[in-house]
């Protein structure tokens, strides 16, 4: 599996001449070599179920996988990550994740540029809005995203969701394990549940993302849609976590730069 092209997704003239094209025109950040080589094959351990997900915001879950791709008994696929992120901190995360939703698509380029497209929220005026708590403007909030993830650009909505409405404990949220997250449910080509939570690590956070795929909303409830007997394919959990250690390696490595420069830039 290639993870590196060379080749970068379009740009404008218009995006050209905004203050952070910058950070498109560098290099990627480099993957740690330990994740290439868990690239290699699936984890024979399973991540945490997703009916036992707040194990994992409590940090409760080390028995499970932490960083690898495989697919569950249930056939579901599942994905996890950690990433060290130096000189990051939980409120510049809660920003990112606002901000690069709204404005000019070159915000989602900067964060994989051989991979990313656009991603526009459906509520650019919510995520805008100074009176919302920044940990707040994903709630609720719809993005529209076009990446690829290995199998050409297609066409993604991540619905957000506040914490409990996603069946999380909020009490768990602010403490050691947890000091904040994002959480969504994608629809596309196949559907997954996803939370990226973070806090406070060495001189920095741990980022940790997980995705349950297979998983959908139906009827207000997150369940798993597979038919009884059907299994993700282990490539599709395999090309998701070579994007995840792609895209948030490089994240780790501009972020602090970009937050200072744009942070009062919605």
């Amino acid at each position: 599996m290639q993870l590196f092209t060379g080749k970068k997704v379009g740009v404008s003239k218009e995006e050209k001449s905004l203050p952070y094209y910058k950070y498109f025109e560098r290099e990627l950040a480099k993957i740690p070599e330990e994740k290439i080589k868990i690239l290699e094959k699936p984890s024979a351990i399973p991540a945490v179920s997703f009916a036992e997900k707040n194990l994992f915001l409590a940090g409760e879950d080390k028995n499970f996988c932490q960083t690898g791709y495989g697919v569950a008994q249930d056939g579901s696929g599942f994905v996890c990550n950690e990433t060290y992120m130096p000189s990051v901190t939980s409120e510049m995360l809660d920003w990112w994740f606002a901000w690069h939703s709204v404005g000019a698509d070159l915000r989602y380029k900067i964060w994989d540029n051989e991979d990313h497209y656009f991603a526009r929220a459906d509520n650019a005026a919510y995520v805008c809005n100074p009176e919302i708590p920044v940990n707040q403007k994903t709630w609720g909030v719809n993005h529209y995203i076009l990446e690829d993830i290995g199998n050409g650009a297609e066409f993604v909505k991540l619905c957000f969701k506040r914490p409990k409405d996603f069946g999380y404990d909020e009490k768990i949220i602010g403490s050691a394990t947890c000091q904040s997250l994002v959480c969504a449910i994608g629809a596309g080509n196949c559907a997954a549940a996803m939370t990226h939570k973070w806090y406070a690590y060495k001189d920095g956070v741990n980022f940790c993302s997980r995705f349950w795929i297979g998983y959908a909303e139906v009827d207000g409830k997150i369940i798993c849609t597979l038919p009884e007997g059907v299994k993700i394919p282990v490539e599709v959990a395999k090309g998701l976590f070579a994007h995840n250690i792609k895209e948030f390696s490089n994240l780790a490595a501009i972020l602090p730069e970009v937050y200072a420069e744009n942070k009062d830039n919605f």
